[in-house]
């Protein structure tokens, strides 16, 4: 989110970040938002001020007996106080308009961000070694086959029982797969607890609506989320779903308690990532320098509800309503934030390195950033059953957008400040995607799967899932 004041005084620079990401010019209409809202603020203060003058005139009055002006004075201020909240409202409606039209907006990209429209766009930062069909790596595998059906062949991934217990985008796994993406889990954790220095933290899987909107996961992007409440009250719901025959105004009233229950209810949302509860832990805080950098991680389940997403991915983990990753945040002072997004990648990138998978790293161009991000790596791994990369981290720096939704900041090692901090989010990474990867690289002719050595203590000793007799 921005500062409008930082809009005003560099309004030609704001708009040309924004046409970066294919946006309009949008200063004009801001500041012209911001002076409907200065407006309302002066015209508020001067009536305080207008009543806090007539009050020291009717002392004035009082005290020379002039009783009739006093009274002209006092009718006077009732009638400025009776205004007042009139008054008060047009402030708070200006700011409110204001702020929604500011939340709306993306982040503006670094300078060094490529220009682009879409994912075609992006550019290959640098590649980590080489395929392993280039290497002789894949065991006498001819055509590699993609994870489901290594799954499914294997007994171990069921797509079909979950999609009877909960819909689409969902995988029941079983046995030493399901072992296996557990232990994928907790090697990535215990590397970045044990090696990268991260803190450990177990969040809450259930948000308050502010806290979403401070990582700008609200508004814009509510139809990608999942909503979670309390139960409605069961007997409002049965009036509904079940109307007396014949009976319209019950119906009609039923519908009216509904609408009132859903309106009044404090609606929370399910995690689409530990980005969100990570990264609000400093919310409406200030903190010291000497604090700095924060870093956290952790392994949660995430949520999404992939409105955008029909008919992609239909087949397999790729693409999930549920799904867990380990995930890394990172809170620093402004002059330290490119160094951590560095730091960042390294982090991801080492826990494929001792997965020994062969990947890419991409940079973002303007199109297909993320909406709170100033510059994003994507690391992208091999599958062999695609032929492709796809993507398993994400890895961005926010700048300060975040920090002033959250009101996050901090004081230098001399007192000055507050300041907002700034923020950073990546994937460390993805545990199904990770699987997949792990399934498709590590596969045997027979339709076996090898167990990477790395995973092994995490395993039990297990180096090897074969289909279970």
């Amino acid at each position: 989110m921005y500062d409008i004041r930082w809009i005003r005084e560099n309004a030609e620079a704001f708009d040309k970040g924004l046409a970066r990401r294919g946006l309009e010019p949008l200063s004009s209409s801001l500041l012209a938002l911001d002076d409907e809202r200065r407006s309302a603020i002066a015209k508020a203060q001067a009536t305080q001020e207008r009543r806090n003058a007539l009050s020291k005139e009717i002392g004035k009055a009082m005290g020379a007996k002039d009783v009739a002006r006093a009274d002209a004075l006092k009718a006077e201020v009732a009638a400025l106080k009776d205004a007042q909240p009139a008054l008060e409202a047009e402030e708070k409606i200006a700011k409110g308009k204001l702020d929604e039209a500011l939340a709306a907006i993306p982040n503006v990209p670094f300078d060094d961000v490529p220009d682009g429209a879409d994912e075609h766009d992006n550019v290959v930062l640098h590649v980590d070694g080489v395929k392993p069909e280039e290497r002789g790596l894949l065991r006498g595998v001819n055509d590699p086959k993609q994870h489901f059906e290594l799954g499914e062949a294997l007994g171990q991934m069921d797509f079909e029982t979950a999609a009877k217990l909960s819909g689409s985008r969902f995988v029941v796994l079983q046995n030493q797969i399901a072992r296996l993406s557990r232990a994928i889990g907790q090697f990535m954790l215990d590397t970045h607890t044990e090696e990268h220095g991260y803190t450990e933290v177990m969040p809450p899987l259930i948000v308050n609506k502010d806290v979403m909107f401070g990582t700008a996961q609200l508004p814009k992007f509510a139809d990608d989320q999942f909503l979670a409440s309390r139960i409605i009250d069961p007997e409002v719901w049965q009036k509904v779903l079940k109307p007396a025959e014949g009976d319209a105004d019950s119906l009609l009233q039923a519908l009216s308690d509904l609408k009132e229950q859903i309106e009044n209810r404090e609606w929370q949302w399910l995690i689409p990532t530990a980005e969100v509860p990570l990264t609000n832990l400093v919310r409406e805080s200030i903190l010291s320098e000497e604090e700095l950098p924060r870093r956290y991680t952790a392994l949660t389940p995430c949520f999404r509800a992939e409105a955008g997403s029909a008919g992609r991915d239909t087949r397999g983990m790729l693409r999930q309503h549920q799904f867990e990753k380990v995930e890394l945040v990172s809170i620093t002072a402004p002059e330290k934030s490119r160094e951590e997004h560095e730091r960042m990648l390294s982090c991801a990138e080492a826990v494929l390195k001792k997965l020994d998978l062969h990947y890419r790293v991409m940079t973002l161009c303007t199109g297909d950033m993320g909406f709170a991000s100033q510059k994003t790596w994507d690391i992208e791994v091999w599958l062999p059953g695609q032929k492709t990369y796809r993507e398993i981290s994400s890895c961005s720096v926010c700048g300060d957008f975040q920090a002033r939704r959250m009101n996050a900041r901090y004081k230098t090692r001399d007192g000055k400040g507050p300041f907002f901090v700034h923020t950073l989010n990546g994937s460390g990474t993805a545990v199904g995607r990770a699987l997949i990867a792990v399934m498709e690289n590590y596969q045997n002719a027979d339709g076996s799967i090898t167990v990477p050595e790395v995973l092994v203590p995490y395993m039990r000793g297990v180096t090897r899932i074969e289909k279970a007799a």
